[in-house]
């Protein structure tokens, strides 16, 4: 050990270093200092483990030096030697921080020794405690400044304690909630068997970890991954409870936006897979049903009864429509397209629609950015928009539609991740109805889920809706309160290109179109196959009949003369109709194709080389529509490209 002496006497310093030396068997070296300036020099240059100081109450300058060693940081153990002591004096040196006072003039190795070592003493228990101290006040501040929330409560759950972000995101106060229990802030949204099975455990000794749905003082509610942990006492005794709570609100309503997207894809998935099949269905359906009429005389019975039989089978085409647009596999005609103008069209329309109680409004953004979509397919979305929105005001009320110009940042992204950032126009169908329900709101775009009475609505509207957002690059969210009305806004990508005018369609033909030209027909359903080739044969046609795309090739080389027009199935095992209209543009360029489908192939359509909208025919279509097609796709004078 390095023991300093502070002291004017030098035989004082000469006897107490003999002292020293005997007792402490050559393991202490002592040093002298005369004044308590050199003192405090020598201690800021070495370090001592203990000083020994010569203490005169008259002149105070052993507890100035004590003083100003405290001031420097320094917590040296210091003690004080003097000739004289009393009850005042040794009061004066304890409350200065002396660890002890030591009577020179009876000083002796024992005295000396064991007043170092309880100096030293002292000072390791002080030293203890000041850690003990400080780690307190770090736990302390660390629950304070935690992200987390934290409550603790004694055995019974009587709150003790809540945390600034307890307060923060709860918007309690501590005074709201000291001396209470915590189901004032309760959501009802767990059954008894849940709080019973936390106080099982926690009593238990046991640590509770699960996910709890509380109630803010607002009445918003939020999800909390909770920890509690029981503490015990010196015995073992659960004394109280620590509740640790992380507020994972967001990402609850993340994951639950992730697995709605997920259903809704794979719903469309399944939905646009049976209107295929049913479409083939209907085809045959409604194609023998026409070869029926035309083979009826005009006065048979049995016509109007095959006429029903007709008109159903074009109902339920309508439907398998809008399954095909839910699942987002709905033919397209795309165009650069300004909304401002569409939907100026559309609202000539929506009065007839809404009736005369409801107020319309239209609020055009100015300089409104480009969109490329199908424009008969943005009026159906307006359209069905503002028929769910008349529904909701049978009273009469206000429907506004606005559209903007809007940027989706990074921080929008966030709380929305199945939306890519960029620049979109953005269309917003407003109605003061009464709302909808927060239970149904998860679910309104699901195919066939209607809130409405039976035989009011199919339910396949707004999935028709959302199908043709999402197929157009898109996204739509709904707002809506109950009594406050509901909102729907549509985003649609922004593109740089000018808009396109609309392309009239060419009319159809009134009379039964027929033709003399040899046909290829090639369909993979038997079925739907035969009607076809019944129907082109009687209209005049030679058909060549191929039930895949192998056998439409094979037959194609064999066949020594002209082949006029190629009808293909887009979608079909090995060989494609896309695959099939490319070899056949190469081997007999001068055949033209029309294709046919029950659905929108994405193959197809990423094929630059094929006028796709003009040369295709969505299933089921009628046999009149096909032969006007046909008549029409012949008669132009474009070939398919090699």
């Amino acid at each position: 050990m390095r023991l300093l002496l502070i002291g004017s006497g030098e035989p004082e310093f000469i006897h107490l270093r003999e002292l020293l030396l005997r007792a402490g068997d050559g393991s202490l070296e002592l040093d002298h200092v005369a004044s308590a300036e050199d003192a405090l020099q020598r201690m800021l240059e070495s370090n001592y483990d203990l000083l020994l100081c010569e203490y005169k109450p008259a002149d105070g300058e052993a507890l100035t030096l004590l003083h100003d060693l405290r001031e420097s940081g320094l917590q040296t153990p210091v003690i004080f030697l003097s000739d004289h002591i009393d009850q005042v004096t040794v009061a004066a040196a304890i409350n200065a921080g002396a660890y002890d006072l030591v009577q020179t003039s009876t000083l002796d190795e024992s005295s000396i020794t064991r007043a170092i070592r309880y100096a030293i003493d002292m000072y390791c228990k002080d030293r203890q405690r000041q850690k003990a101290e400080d780690v307190v006040r770090k736990l302390s501040r660390a629950v304070e400044q935690s992200a987390d929330l934290v409550i603790i409560t004694d055995r019974e759950g009587i709150i003790e304690y809540v945390n600034p972000a307890f307060e923060k995101l709860t918007g309690y106060e501590r005074q709201d909630l000291i001396g209470h229990t915590p189901s004032s802030f309760k959501s009802g949204k767990h059954p008894p068997e849940f709080f019973q099975t936390m106080w099982e455990t926690i009593l238990g000794g046991q640590v509770f970890r699960g996910v709890m749905i509380n109630r803010k003082k607002s009445g918003e509610l939020y999800f909390a991954e909770k920890t509690i942990t029981p503490l015990r006492d010196a015995d073992g005794s659960v004394t109280h409870f620590i509740s640790n709570d992380r507020d994972i609100t967001e990402k609850r309503n993340l994951e639950s936006q992730l697995q709605q997207a997920q259903k809704m894809d794979a719903i469309g998935r399944l939905a646009g897979g049976v209107a295929h099949d049913f479409n083939n269905l209907l085809m045959v359906i409604s194609a023998y049903s026409e070869l029926t009429i035309e083979a009826l005389p005009e006065n048979d019975p049995s016509r109007r009864r095959v006429q029903e039989i007709l008109a159903a089978s074009r109902r339920a085409a309508d439907l398998t429509r809008q399954l095909l647009a839910f699942g987002r596999k709905q033919m397209q005609s795309l165009q650069i397209l300004n909304l401002n103008r569409v939907i100026e069209e559309v609202c000539r329309m929506l009065p007839r629609l809404i009736g005369e109680d409801i107020e319309l409004s239209f609020i055009p953004a100015p300089k409104l950015a480009k969109v490329k979509a199908d424009p008969v397919q943005i009026e159906q979305v307006v359209m069905n928009l503002a028929a769910n929105a008349r529904d909701a005001m049978a009273h009469g009320g206000k429907l506004t539609l606005e559209t903007a110009n809007v940027n989706v940042d990074a921080d929008y992204v966030t709380g929305h991740p199945m939306v890519a950032p960029g620049d979109y126009v953005v269309v917003i169908v407003s109605d003061s109805g009464g709302g909808i329900a927060p239970e149904h709101l998860a679910n309104i775009f699901e195919p066939f889920y209607t809130t409405k009475e039976e035989g009011l609505g199919t339910g396949l509207g707004l999935a028709t809706v959302y199908g043709i957002i999402k197929q157009s690059g898109g996204f739509i969210w709904v707002y809506s309160e109950l009594g406050l009305g509901t909102t729907f806004k549509i985003y649609l990508p922004q593109v740089e290109s000018p808009v396109q005018e609309a392309v009239p369609a060419s009319p159809v033909l009134q009379a039964l179109a027929s033709g003399t030209e040899t046909l290829l027909l090639v369909e993979d359903e038997a079925a739907v196959r035969e009607s076809t080739t019944e129907f082109l044969t009687m209209s005049g046609y030679h058909v060549l009949i191929a039930k895949n795309g192998e056998e439409a090739l094979a037959i194609a080389r064999d066949y020594p003369h002209e082949i006029h027009l190629m009808i293909t199935d887009v979608i079909m095992p090995q060989i494609g109709g896309a695959r099939l209209a490319e070899q056949m543009a190469i081997e007999r360029p001068q055949t033209k194709v029309l294709f046919v489908s029950g659905y929108a192939e994405n193959t197809l359509l990423r094929q630059g080389i094929f006028d796709v909208a003009n040369r295709f025919l969505q299933k089921p279509f009628t046999l009149r529509s096909m032969a006007s097609k046909v008549r029409e796709i012949l008669s132009s004078g474009i070939a398919t490209p090699a």
